[in-house]
Order: C-alpha cells, then sequence, then structure tokens
C-alpha cells in the first residue's frame, strides 16, 4: 500500500459542505460578534460526522443565522399626508389614534432630516474660514470660535454635535475644551487637530475622549471622512425606537385592521401574531439547543419569515395570555416591548443578540384587567370606545354595503340601502359595541337577495333595501328599547355599567320585607358590588333624617337587593349611586324615572366619585333610550370627544353628593 500510495498521483481535495457556509457568513451582514458565532459553529461541524444527529442540528441553527434579517429593512414612507389618507380611507372616526400615528412619522421626519451642527474652534483666520466653507457646503450648520474662551462660551450656550479643535491655544487650548464638552455632553464627537502631533499627546486626547487625532497640514477627505464616520454613530442614537402601542376596545371596533393600515401608510412588513391561550414562555423565547428540535420563539420566526429588521408585529389579544408551570409568557414580554432592553433581545435558540428596536409593536385587548403591571407599564394605552349609531351609519355605507355587496355576487345589479333601512338594522337587530354583527346583518340581506334573484322566484327579489324589506328578510325586531317603554317603579332604579364588550343598562330591584334587620344581595355580585351596596345602605341610614325616612322602615325589616341577569357575573364600583337611589325609592315610596340612568361609586358620607367606561356606558345608554344621565362631576373630563349629536338625545347631569340625585330621579 506504501508502494502503492507513492505511485498514485494525490487528488484534489474534494470541498466540504462547510466550505460554502464560510462564504455565506463571511458575505453577510451580520454583526462581527454574531459572524465569530457562526464560525465557531461551523468549527465544530468540520469535527462531526455528517452522519450524526448533531450535525443536522448545527447546519439548522447556521441556517437561521444566515437567515435573520440583520441588515435587511424596509424603506419607511414618511409622507405625512399620504399617511393620514391611508387612514381615513380605512377607518372613520378613531381621530385619537390617528393623530398619534402621524405625531409618531411627524418626529421620525424630522429626527431624520434634521441637520448636524459643528464647531470650529482655531486661532488661525484662514483655518476657521476654510473649514467653515467646506463643512457649510456639505449642509452642516457650522459655528467659528477664535480662541478656547470663546468656545468655552459657545458650549455651554449651544449643543453641538461634533467639535473640531486646534490643540495649542492662548489662555485656553484644545485639551480643556475636549474636556469641558465631554462634561457636559459624553455624545459629542471632538475631533482634535494640531501642528504639533506627537504619540504622547494622541494617547492623552484620546483618553479623555476625543473622537480622532489629526495632523496638519489637514486633508479635507480625511476630515470630511473622519465627521462622518462620527456622524453615523449619532444617527444610529438618533434613530427613533418604535413606539409599543397597545389598542384597548370591545371586539369589532377595527383594532387589528387599524394595524395593517399603519403599516400601509409606512410601507412596512405587517406581522400578527395571536398571544391568546399561549401559556409557554418558549413561544416568545425559543428552547435551548439541547432540546431534540428545538426552534428559535415565534418572535424571531415570524421577523426571518418577513425578511424584514422593521415590520409593524401586532400581538394580538395579549391580555388572553394563559400561565402555566413552564413558565410565564407575560414575563418573556417585558425585554420584547421595553425600548431601553430590546436592542439586545436574547431567544435561547439563537443565543446571540438581535436588535428589535426599530420593530413598531402594537398590541390589542379587550381590558387592561387582565395584563400583569409591569407589561402595562411598557404599553401606550389608546382607547377605542366603540361606535357610535351616526358612526355606524356611516361606515356601513362607505365600507360594509359596499363590500358585502361585492362578495355576494350583486356588483352589476347592486343593491340600494335606503338610510332609514341601516338605522332599522342598528337599532332593532344589533346591540353592541363593534361593527361584527352589523356587517353579518347587510351580508345576510345580500345573500338572501342573491339567492331570490337566482330562483327567480315568484316574488321579485328587491331592488332596494327599506324598513318594511329589512323585516322581511331577517324577521322581527331581536332588540327593544329597555327603557323608553317601561313603567317607572318603587324600588327599581336604572344603572351603567362596563363590559369588555362595551357598555350596558342593569337594573338594580330592591324589596322590603319583614325579617331581622338582614341585606341579602343576589344577582351573581361580585365582592366589590357586595361592598358598594352595604355602603349605600350605612350612607342611607346614617341621613336618614335627611332623606324623610322613618327609622321605623328599618327595624324589622330585611332589605333585598336583585340585580337581573343572575348568571352573568357583575361587579365593580359604579353601582353604589343607583343601588343607593333604588332603596331611597323603596323606603320612600317615590318610584324612580325609568329613563334616567346613574353610574357612580357612593361614598359613607355621600359623595359621589368617578368611575372608568363612561363614554361605553353613554353609548349603552342612549341605545336603550335613556333621556337623563346623572354622572360623576369629575367624570365632565371624559366627555371632551362626545359628539354633537349624542349630547342633543342625551342630558348629561354632573352631580358630587347624594341629596342632589334625589329629586331628579324620584318622582
Amino acid at each position: 500500500m506504501r508502494i502503492f500510495k507513492k505511485d498514485t498521483p494525490p487528488e484534489a481535495p474534494v470541498p466540504s459542505e462547510t466550505t460554502g457556509w464560510r462564504e455565506a457568513v463571511n458575505r453577510s451582514q451580520m454583526p462581527d460578534a454574531v459572524r465569530k458565532v457562526a464560525f465557531k459553529e461551523i468549527d465544530r461541524l468540520e469535527q462531526l460526522s455528517p452522519a450524526s444527529a448533531e450535525y443536522a442540528i448545527g447546519l439548522n441553527y447556521l441556517d437561521y443565522l444566515m437567515g435573520m434579517p440583520w441588515d435587511r429593512a424596509t424603506e419607511d414612507n414618511l409622507d405625512i399626508h399620504r399617511a393620514e389618507e391611508i387612514l381615513d380611507e380605512a377607518h372613520y372616526g378613531l381621530r385619537e389614534i390617528k393623530e398619534r400615528i402621524l405625531e409618531h412619522l411627524a418626529v421620525r421626519t424630522l429626527r431624520l432630516n434634521r441637520k448636524y451642527r459643528i464647531l470650529v474652534v482655531d486661532d488661525e483666520k484662514m483655518t476657521r474660514r476654510n473649514l467653515e466653507h467646506v463643512f457649510s457646503k456639505d449642509g452642516y450648520l457650522v459655528d467659528t470660535a477664535a480662541d478656547g474662551a470663546q468656545a468655552l462660551e459657545m458650549i455651554a450656550r449651544e449643543h453641538y454635535d461634533v467639535i473640531v479643535t486646534d490643540l495649542r491655544m492662548e489662555r485656553v487650548d484644545g485639551m480643556t475644551v475636549l474636556e469641558r464638552a465631554k462634561a457636559k455632553d459624553p455624545s459629542i464627537a471632538v475631533i482634535v487637530i494640531t501642528g504639533y502631533a506627537s504619540v504622547t499627546t494622541a494617547i492623552d486626547a484620546i483618553k479623555k475622549g476625543s473622537y480622532h487625532f489629526i495632523a496638519k497640514p489637514l486633508r479635507l477627505d480625511e476630515i470630511r471622512g473622519v465627521i462622518q464616520s462620527a456622524l453615523g454613530k449619532k444617527k444610529l442614537q438618533l434613530e427613533p425606537k418604535g413606539p409599543t402601542l397597545c389598542f384597548v376596545g370591545p371586539p369589532g371596533t377595527g383594532k387589528t385592521s387599524l394595524g395593517l393600515s399603519i403599516a400601509r401608510g409606512l410601507e412596512r412588513k405587517f406581522i400578527r401574531m395571536s398571544l391568546a391561550g399561549i401559556k409557554d414562555e418558549a413561544d416568545i423565547r425559543g428552547h435551548r439547543r439541547s432540546y431534540v428540535g428545538a426552534l428559535p420563539g415565534r418572535i424571531l420566526q415570524e421577523i426571518k419569515r418577513a425578511e424584514s429588521r422593521n415590520p409593524v408585529f401586532m400581538l394580538d389579544e395579549i391580555d388572553k395570555i394563559g400561565q402555566e408551570y413552564k413558565g410565564d409568557p407575560s414575563a418573556a414580554l417585558l425585554e420584547l416591548l421595553d425600548p431601553e432592553q430590546n436592542t439586545q433581545f436574547h431567544d435561547h435558540y439563537l443565543d446571540v443578540p438581535f436588535d428589535l428596536s426599530r420593530v413598531m409593536f402594537i398590541a390589542t385587548a379587550n381590558t387592561i384587567d387582565a395584563i400583569p403591571g409591569p407589561l402595562l407599564d411598557r404599553l401606550e394605552i389608546l382607547r377605542l370606545t366603540g361606535y357610535w349609531e351616526e358612526e355606524k351609519e356611516k361606515i356601513a355605507f362607505r365600507y360594509l354595503i359596499p363590500k358585502e355587496i361585492s362578495e355576494a355576487g350583486l356588483r352589476e345589479n347592486p343593491l340600494t340601502f335606503t338610510p332609514e333601512a341601516v338605522k332599522a338594522i342598528i337599532r332593532e337587530h344589533t346591540r353592541e359595541a363593534g361593527l361584527r354583527d352589523l356587517q353579518r346583518k347587510i351580508a345576510s340581506i345580500c345573500r338572501k337577495t342573491a339567492r331570490r334573484r337566482l330562483q327567480k322566484e315568484k316574488t321579485a327579489a328587491p331592488v332596494e333595501i327599506t324598513p318594511e324589506v329589512v323585516e322581511t328578510l331577517l324577521g322581527p325586531r331581536e332588540y327593544h328599547f329597555e327603557t323608553a317603554g317601561s313603567e317607572d317603579r318603587v324600588g327599581v332604579a336604572t344603572g351603567l355599567a362596563w363590559t369588555p364588550v362595551g357598555g350596558r343598562i342593569i337594573f338594580i330591584e330592591a324589596l322590603r320585607m319583614p325579617g331581622a334587620n338582614n341585606l341579602i344581595l343576589t344577582g351573581s355580585l361580585g365582592d366589590v358590588m357586595r361592598e358598594s351596596a352595604r355602603a349605600a345602605l350605612s350612607c342611607i341610614r346614617s341621613q336618614s333624617t335627611a332623606f324623610n325616612i322613618p327609622e321605623k322602615r328599618f327595624n324589622g325589616h330585611d332589605l333585598h337587593i336583585h340585580v337581573p341577569a343572575g348568571a352573568i357575573p357583575k361587579d365593580g364600583p359604579s353601582a353604589g349611586l343607583p343601588i343607593a337611589m333604588a332603596l331611597i325609592s323603596l323606603l320612600t315610596d317615590r318610584p324612580c324615572r325609568r329613563d334616567t340612568a346613574l353610574t357612580g361609586e357612593l361614598t359613607l358620607s355621600g359623595r359621589i366619585l368617578p368611575v372608568g367606561g363612561i363614554p361605553e356606558k353613554i353609548l349603552a345608554a342612549r341605545s336603550a333610550g335613556v333621556k337623563t344621565i346623572i354622572l360623576p362631576t369629575q367624570n365632565m373630563t371624559d366627555l371632551k370627544d362626545l359628539p354633537d349629536e349624542v349630547q342633543k338625545d342625551v342630558t348629561l347631569v354632573p352631580v358630587d353628593t347624594l341629596p342632589m340625585v334625589l329629586d331628579m330621579v324620584l318622582r
């Protein structure tokens, strides 16, 4: 064999698979720290057999490292007018949310387009003029100082991005200027120039924080390159970090579609990830590679799939994250959604930092009660309160009806909906804060019409949809005004409640019967609502003389308070005021006005404190036919965006104490 090998010419080496990986890593734009990890993994694979399981795991890991968009990003379209048109085209109303998105675009535009300010310090007049001319021509704002003393005054008064200073000057030298500038703002890039350059002086300047040290005579190309390099790092520091918005509102109000419109306006990739039911922290952070079949977390998987490092990332249903023994997924979101931490986001699988600061995260939730406090602190809450009747009507004509006509194949011979028909659908067949049920009813009408046209029934398919046609196609009305057609009764007050799906009215019933002075509470009430009932009774008994209630009305009797719809859990302090009015009505035999609704927390002394969900409650009260709403005075600030049409239909009465309410509610 030795003789055979000696006489046989050597064969050309066969390139291994790892050779291609090395070339791919060299061509990639991944950070240096990540490139070192990739080369280390390639070195390890060269020692393994291609048939081993670890070899396949290593190749998958390298594939993920190479596939991550380390340097790939979409260019933002910062045209505010275009973004506003897209938002208005896709969504009606939502003024506050649209303003917040446009504010983000405006800040980003101004920060990226701002001019940088440079201070030139030199005791030679010709050098100052030459540098001022060159830097001004490059688009910078330039100030000059004839010596170090004047430079210190200007540094104290103005903010500069770059300072170009001579080293040897009378009174105050360049080293002092360097030290004072760094003491004021460590991010200032100070470039020292001198005709007396030495290694010792250069080292001393670098130790004190100088960005660069240049010897005279100056070369313009060199100093221009140094300034561009200094400002390049500054641009990364000034890059606006992606905000973390959280849209909170009832279902069907357009939270998800609003995120898609934001991505369209910015011309970014759009990613939607539902967090509902996620119970394992590894879904967010990934599994460690020691596990068989390990994968990165869903966050980096979606970013790799989008092939962009700055998408609009929607975290849907953030209030429905589960918690289990495997870990708390909401805790894994703390680093992800914190702009100060997500520049170095660590996934357990990749085990290298990935910059998520350019991602625009948007979360959606129906309520913030289930969101942990530390996570809620990282979110900017924007509330969608639901749509008024007039807004629903306009949205139906602008968006829903044309869409459903097209979906039903009626584009060639479209239907015509009258305003009265749409109002009938909204009032008689839907009762919601959002638009999903309204869309279903319109779609049902279009489908039934399409079937009639196709079957050519004896009853011709309608061309114009009127309230009569709505009743024919959808059947008799499903909802009635709960208060408008009801009688005023003793011991029954109308209250207002907030739920995750919008506001609703509730009726508080009170009954008096012989007993042992007990207070009975029924109706699936929570602890807070039970305490509100006890506080209301104590307040009334302590001021019974002011309310003209004899003490004998309490003695020897039980008081029973019930809230109908007993199968639905109810809780919160908002029912304190209507419970008190139901009790006073019962004890004074004065009926409560059914068309007057109340909300507010009641204290033992009779003060009325503010509560939440006022816009949703007013929306529900108006839909139920309520004419007067009594609410705490401090809640009047929540009504700044109330439409004029609503204020014409409903009378809002602010109150501070319980006695102010009696004659407005009791007949």
